[in-house]
C-alpha cells in the first residue's frame, strides 16, 4: 500500500481580461471564466521557470507555458490506495513529519494480535474498539527509509504481522506503506484574501549588555593580547557597569557564581566553580589567592583566583587556555543573604563580607537560598587566557613559607649548632 498527497481538484473561478470582439454586432463580450483547478501537482520535467523570465521584445508564447497556463501539463503520477467502495482494512495517513497507520481488528482472530503487530521496529501504541493504531514519527528510528526522487520525496516502511509463540494461529504477513511528498506544484488559485486579527503582539526585547568582566593586572590595569600564567598565579578581573543611568545611582554591582572553563562556552564542562552561593567566594576555602578585592566603587568589583589547569584523563598537559564565566548584576548598596560579597577567613575560620555586613554572609556554609525566584540573569564571560606549566624553569626558585597561628611554637634556628 502506497499513498501520496493527493492532489486537489477542487476548480476555482480564473478571470480573465481578453475581451473579444462580436462579430454580429460589434459589442465586446468577456467569454466565460476558465475553471481551472486550485493547484496540481507536476514532474520535474515541467519546473520550467525560465520560459517565464522577462525579455525584451516580442515572441510567441512558448507552447509549453501555454500548457502550463491552461493546467493541461501532466500530472505527476500517483499510486492509490485500497479500491474505494469498501472497508479498508489497513489504511495510512501522511503528515510532513510522522506516519499514521491503523488496521482494523478483524483482520486477526486472537487477542493478543497487538503484541506482534510492528511498524518497522516500533509496536502498536494506541487502539479503540475496531482499530490497532501505529502513530510515529519519521525521526523516532521504527525504520524509515528516506529516498529522494526527481518527482518526490518518499518514506517507507513495512507492516509486519509476525507471531512468536511456539505454535502458529494467523498467517504472518508483510505490507509495504510509502508515503509520497511531490517535488514541484503549478498553482492556479485567483488571489488570497488576507483575515486581519485584532490583538496584542508581545515581543521580548533584547536587553544590550551593560556589564563587563575583563583581565586586569594588580594595579586594575587592563591586560591586553593574551596573559600566561604559571600554575598558582594570582589573577586578577574586574567587574564593571559598561553603561550608568539614572536607575543605577545609589547601587552595588554584584556577582552571584563564577566558574572557569577551557572553553569559551559557559555552558560546557568540565567546570570550576570559584564563586558560588549567591555571592560567596568558596574558592577562598581553598586557595589563599583566591577573595573579592574592594574596587575603585560600589559599581565595580573586583576579583582575584589562583591559576589552576583542567585535568585531561587523556594526555599530559602543559599549557591550556580558559576563560572566566560570571552571573553579574545590581542590588542595593546595603547587602543582603543574596546580594553579597564574602570571603572565607582562616584565620577565624567565618565569613566577612567586603563591606563589613559579615552577618549576610552566615549562610555561605549552608544555603543561601532566595525568598523569591528571580529572573534569569545572562552570563558574562571575560576573554581567555593561558596556563603553561611550562613557564616556570625546571628548578622553581621560590623559598618556602610557612604560616602559623602560634609563631612561637617553631624553632627556626638549627639544632646541631646548639650548644
Amino acid at each position: 500500500m502506497e499513498t501520496v498527497a493527493d492532489k486537489d481538484e477542487t476548480e476555482d473561478s480564473a478571470p480573465t481580461d481578453k475581451l473579444k470582439r462580436s462579430a454580429s454586432d460589434g459589442d465586446f463580450s468577456t467569454p466565460e471564466a476558465m475553471k481551472l483547478p486550485k493547484y496540481l501537482n507536476v514532474p520535474a520535467s515541467y519546473d520550467q521557470k525560465q520560459i517565464f523570465k522577462p525579455e525584451r521584445g516580442v515572441r510567441p508564447l512558448p507552447e509549453l507555458a501555454r500548457k502550463i497556463l491552461l493546467a493541461s501539463a501532466p500530472a505527476a503520477p500517483v499510486t492509490g490506495g485500497a479500491e474505494t467502495g469498501r472497508d479498508k482494512l489497513v489504511e495510512i495517513l501522511c503528515h510532513v513529519d510522522k506516519m499514521y497507520v491503523r488496521i482494523r481488528k478483524e483482520v486477526f482472530k486472537s487477542r493478543d494480535a497487538y503484541k506482534y503487530l510492528k511498524l518497522g521496529t516500533c509496536p502498536v501504541n494506541q487502539e479503540n474498539e475496531h482499530y490497532y493504531y501505529l502513530l510515529y514519527s519519521f525521526v523516532t528510528g521504527c525504520g524509515f527509509k528516506k529516498e529522494s526522487h526527481a518527482d518526490y520525496l518518499s518514506i517507507s516502511n513495512v507492516l509486519r504481522f509476525r507471531q512468536t509463540t511456539p505454535v502458529l494461529r494467523e498467517m504472518p504477513f508483510e505490507i509495504p506503506l510509502q508515503c509520497r511528498f511531490p517535488r514541484f506544484f503549478h498553482s492556479y488559485k485567483v488571489g488570497f484574501h488576507p483575515k486581519l486579527r485584532g490583538g496584542t503582539v508581545f515581543r521580548a526585547l533584547k536587553p544590550k549588555r551593560i556589564f563587563s568582566l575583563i583581565l586586569v593586572d594588580a594595579s586594575g590595569n587592563n591586560v591586553t593580547g593574551t596573559k600566561i600564567y604559571s600554575l598558582g598565579q594570582s589573577m586578577y578581573f574586574e567587574a564593571s557597569v559598561l553603561y550608568h543611568t539614572a536607575s543605577s545611582r545609589n547601587k552595588r554591582l554584584y556577582i552571584n557564581k563564577c566558574f572557569m572553563t577551557p572553553s569559551s562556552n559557559p555552558d560546557s564542562n568540565p567546570k570550576y566553580t570559584v564563586v558560588d552561593n549567591h555571592g560567596c567566594m568558596i574558592d577562598s576555602k581553598v586557595m589563599l589567592q583566591s577573595k573579592f578585592l574592594i574596587g575603585s566603587s560600589k559599581m565595580v568589583q573586583r576579583v582575584t583566583v589562583g591559576a589552576v589547569l583542567f585535568k585531561d584523563p587523556t594526555s599530559m598537559i602543559s599549557s591550556q587556555e580558559q576563560y572566566l564565566h560570571c552571573e553579574i548584576f545590581m542590588g542595593s548598596p546595603t547587602p543582603t543573604r543574596n546580594s553579597k560579597a564574602c570571603n572565607y577567613d582562616p584565620v577565624t575560620g567565618s565569613w566577612k563580607e567586603l563591606y563589613g555586613y559579615d552577618t549576610v554572609c552566615a549562610c555561605c556554609e549552608s544555603t543561601c537560598s532566595s525568598p523569591q525566584q528571580r529572573a534569569s540573569r545572562k552570563i558574562i564571560s571575560s576573554h581567555s587566557w593561558m596556563v603553561d606549566l611550562t613557564s616556570e624553569d625546571e628548578h622553581v626558585k621560590s623559598e618556602p613559607k610557612m604560616k602559623s597561628r602560634d609563631a612561637g611554637m617553631f624553632n627556626l634556628d638549627d639544632p646541631d649548632t646548639e650548644k
